[in-house]
């Protein structure tokens, strides 16, 4: 694995490569779980929160 550059010296820099891999391995689990009644609910309390905060 290559290291992670450094820009200014305060950040990471991630390569796209492994951004777009972390979110092909990630993007199934999530779309199943906000696709269940059980992430439905959990993203209808999380809008709730938010609407009220505005």
């Amino acid at each position: 694995m290559p290291a992670l550059e450094r820009e200014d010296n305060t950040q990471e820099v991630i390569p796209d490569f492994e951004i777009e891999t972390l979110a092909r391995c990630l993007l199934p689990t999530l779309r199943d779980f906000f696709e269940s009644p059980e992430g439905k609910a959990e993203f209808a309390r999380w809008k709730a929160d938010r609407d009220k905060q505005k």
